[in-house]
């Protein structure tokens, strides 16, 4: 398998509008691996995760066809993982396609917001809930229940092709038992979790910083969801974590981990 990582940014991007931390300066100074845009991957070129604001000039400095999606899979509706008015852009009149490519799959309040938009067109919409496996192609997958917002359900994703199993766990905060549950029956050759908060001490639950990031990691390891082979790295980093990306491999290496960039290819 393979997931491209197109965004590795919190909310509001690294450097993010008007942000003026050290990190926000560096990056604006450095460039590279330091400038972020919001989060959002795409799996084996065909499932897409999660359609942020900046999905436009990912798809453009990735050179993507959209058109080779299958699947479009919203972990929860925040507004940096949720930009629906630009599902409109795939469809007609904005060219000649009469409908999309892509399914799209989201929990149930996410779904209503988009049927709500597209009253009329032509958009294949399905509802997921965490702890119930579906099928989409050749792709097995897995929502499992996040530590994030109490206002809906937001969604980690157990995805698993051809014997490979990724977890793609952004916006998590630190999981509560239930998912831990679901976890100890997988072998995740390839995690990909958010750091958000950095070195940053904060007292929201919300949010995963480095030393929450570890004792994740630390735990998966333990419980055998991590083997030795498998390849661990960071997205969804906020500005106001404290980190450059030079910091963040320099703290990260020594554990086995990699920290995640925007355009950054992980083959496994």
């Amino acid at each position: 398998m393979e997931i491209l990582l197109l965004g590795t940014g919190g909310a509001d991007g690294v450097p993010a509008f008007s942000g003026n931390t050290r990190v926000d300066t560096y990056a604006r100074e450095h460039g590279g691996r330091d400038l972020r845009t919001r989060a959002a991957a795409l799996v084996d070129g065909a499932l897409k995760i999660d359609l942020p604001p900046d999905t436009l000039t990912q798809v453009q400095r990735e050179r993507l066809d959209t058109r080779e999606w299958s699947g479009l899979l919203f972990t929860h509706g925040d507004a940096d993982h949720f930009a629906p008015r630009e599902i409109q852009y795939g469809m007609f009149p904005f060219n000649e396609m009469l409908y999309l490519d892509f399914t799209i799959y989201a929990n149930q309040r996410t779904i209503d917001r988009i049927a709500a938009l597209y009253p009329e067109w032509p958009i294949d919409l399905a509802v997921i809930h965490a702890g119930q496996t579906f099928d989409h192609c050749d792709f097995r997958i897995t929502p499992v229940p996040a530590h994030h917002i109490e206002t809906e359900e937001c969604l980690n994703l157990l995805i698993q092709r051809e014997g490979k199993t990724l977890l793609y766990a952004t916006d998590t905060g630190f999981w509560r038992e239930p998912t831990w549950d679901i976890l100890q029956d997988y072998k995740v050759d390839c995690l990909v979790m958010e750091c958000t908060e950095g070195f940053a001490d904060t007292t929201w639950e919300g949010h995963l910083d480095f030393k929450e990031f570890l004792c994740v990691v630390t735990r998966l390891r333990k419980m055998g969801v991590l083997h030795s082979s498998s390849v661990i790295t960071s997205t969804h980093h906020s500005h106001s974590g404290e980190a450059t990306y030079g910091e963040l491999e320099e703290a990260m290496l020594p554990y086995g981990i990699q920290p995640g960039y925007d355009g950054m290819r992980i083959l496994f």
